[in-house]
């Protein structure tokens, strides 16, 4: 059976962790909350279910979760035509898919823009699953959406081994409670202590080789 690759999609495939971080410092500055990119950008990764509570409380969050949330996707609406793919993330991923792995995608974003940010990179032709934050009830860093992904593609192309590729904390925390590997990226703007926690740790979704593959996967058992 084909071993199976999950990848997050803002800061692993396409290069859109710092517009996120802008569109959520301009819905809070619109909701009259003064908080510092450089907070936000720690905190992107986690689903926006989270990620108002942890930016700024939970009474914040229940007084304005929904409508912070609403100007997060106005403001990134706005942006999303200046996101690009990370350089040859796209043709890595083909090589990969090339190599006889089963390709899926794992993201805690809106299903709108993950679809955008796939038809960006060209890749729906290979993509066997996309689930986004509409697809579990809990985004990472908890392990749901990692865990639907991983058996839905189980159930429809079979799979014995995963292992899931990301840019944050959030995702190497959400794999592992999910029970697999992860290898994280540095594309994502977080450094390798951030990191630490990963299987390995390399620069971008360009230097995943079969070879690294392989390792993480016979090292997780």
């Amino acid at each position: 059976m084909p071993d199976v690759l999950l990848f997050d999609i803002d800061g692993t495939l396409v290069d859109s962790t710092y517009h996120h971080a802008m569109c959520w410092h301009r819905a809070f500055t619109r909701h009259g909350h003064d908080l510092t990119v450089n907070r936000l950008h720690r905190l992107i990764g986690m689903g926006g279910d989270r990620l108002v509570a942890a930016a700024a409380g939970d009474e914040v969050e229940e007084s304005e979760g929904d409508a912070l949330r609403d100007a997060w996707a106005e403001e990134y609406a706005e942006v999303a035509d200046r996101v690009r793919p990370v350089p040859g993330a796209a043709d890595a991923v083909r090589r990969l898919v090339d190599e006889g792995y089963v390709v899926a995608l794992a993201s805690s974003g809106e299903r709108r823009f993950a679809e955008k940010a796939v038809d960006d990179l060209g890749l729906a032709d290979v993509v066997t699953e996309l689930t986004t934050s509409s697809d579990a009830e809990e985004s990472k860093p908890d392990p749901e959406l990692v865990e639907t992904t991983w058996t839905r593609v189980r159930e429809d192309h079979g799979g014995e081994r995963a292992l899931l590729v990301g840019d944050t904390p959030y995702d190497v925390e959400s794999a592992h409670r999910a029970g697999i590997p992860c290898i994280a990226v540095l594309t994502g703007g977080f450094g390798e202590g951030e990191l630490a926690g990963a299987d390995a740790v390399v620069e971008d979704v360009s230097d995943l080789t079969v070879d690294l593959v392989e390792k993480v996967l016979s090292a997780a058992g």
